[in-house]
């Protein structure tokens, strides 16, 4: 899949509380700031979950547009939002993140039990994500969280045809209490299920992410870390800063002679136009 490796932040997620993890990016001085320090370290893409001022995860419109213009005006990173919110967001706040004119949208192939929650993705509200995509011209990215996910996905480009871009680019996410394990079978029996010439990124949850990106690296994958997946660095020690996954991902790619890929590589690799 090339020499390069693609690596993607989530540096945010809507899952850990502020107050129980300080070095969480919630503010959008403190995004934007991470965002730079992770574009410095080898980052091409930015997945983002924004916080309102309680730090509480929201999906309000006019902050995300202001997020998208900040990162846009300060880094060259390719800007992709959660279009999966917090567990519990409306289908319609759901769809409407398209409004705020990002790059590109994470876009999630199925429901999955999440730790105790339940994550709902049906196949009408995919099948309205994904077409929104095309008229509004957002590159999704697949999210996979399971195998019956990616018969999901085959299902969807069967029915609607290709992504705007035209390429289908995938996210394993692996490690998900409730989703499929992050393990090296399990992750080669998810690439050999994907849609002919689809490429992938893994992810692993929690203690599984440095299993996963040995994996991802060794199959010819690439990468997503951050404070949103994982936020313990070793056993005993606690994340410090997106930045440092950011490194420890670059350093592994570059030890497998696929150094990281630079946001304009990323962008015609992803079919995302150079400006909006």
């Amino acid at each position: 899949m090339g020499a390069t490796t693609l690596i993607t932040v989530a540096p945010t997620g809507a899952e850990s509380a502020k107050s129980e993890v300080p070095q969480l990016p919630v503010t959008l001085d403190e995004l934007v700031q991470t965002a730079k320090e992770c574009e410095a370290a080898g980052a091409a893409v930015i997945h983002v979950h924004i916080r309102d001022d309680e730090a509480r995860p929201t999906l309000d419109l006019a902050r995300l547009r202001d997020t998208v213009q900040a990162l846009r005006e300060a880094t060259g990173l390719i800007i992709q939002l959660s279009t999966g919110g917090a567990v519990g967001d409306s289908y319609e706040d759901r769809l409407r993140v398209l409004e705020a004119g990002p790059d590109a949208c994470s876009l999630t192939c199925g429901t999955v039990n999440f730790g105790d929650e339940v994550f709902m993705n049906p196949w009408p509200f995919m099948t309205r994500l994904y077409q929104r995509t095309q008229e509004l011209d957002i590159v999704p990215e697949f999210e996979l969280f399971d195998l019956g996910h990616i018969g999901a996905l085959h299902r969807l480009l069967d029915a609607y045809g290709p992504p705007y871009g035209g390429r289908v680019h995938c996210d394993l996410v692996m490690g998900v209490p409730g989703g499929m394990p992050g393990d090296t079978r399990t992750l080669v029996a998810a690439v050999e299920a994907l849609p002919e010439g689809a490429t992938w990124s893994a992810t692993g949850i929690g203690r599984t992410s440095v299993p996963v990106m040995f994996a991802a690296l060794s199959a010819g994958g690439h990468l997503r870390v951050g404070m949103e997946d994982t936020l313990t660095y070793a056993k005993g020690i606690p994340v410090t800063s997106n930045a440092v996954l950011v490194e420890r991902a670059a350093a592994l790619a570059r030890f497998a002679q696929r150094p990281p890929m630079m946001a304009d590589e990323a962008r015609e690799f992803l079919g995302v136009p150079s400006h909006r």
